[in-house]
């Protein structure tokens, strides 16, 4: 299992707000989780997606395109991937970890 931090940046909208862009993207999301290809975790900056990583790229892909189907012609995507294969831990687990080491 991989994890990935990405933002993707609608460019040229109308208002600063991009919070309808994002809900619209979290359906997208919300979809291949039900489906149980990924899970997804929605933060204040970005959204934090675990999965195999083929099924990564094929989500951040549909994620990509939400602004563009809304009639965007611009959008900048941001993706960080840790695919860490010595350990499988899902992203609740390596928040766990570093907490436990807080409290010692």
């Amino acid at each position: 299992m991989a994890i990935a931090d990405v933002t993707v940046i609608p460019i040229g909208t109308e208002t600063p707000s991009v919070s309808s862009y994002v809900a619209d993207i979290h359906r997208v999301l919300q979809k291949y989780e039900e489906s149980g290809t990924i899970r997804f975790q929605l933060t204040p900056m970005s959204t934090i997606i675990e999965g195999k990583l083929p099924d990564l790229f094929e989500v951040i892909q549909a994620m990509h395109e939400v602004p563009f189907e809304k009639g965007l012609m611009r959008v900048a995507t941001n993706i960080r991937i840790d695919d860490r294969r010595d350990v499988k831990r899902k992203m609740e687990e390596k928040v766990q970890r570093v907490e436990s080491r807080l409290n010692v």
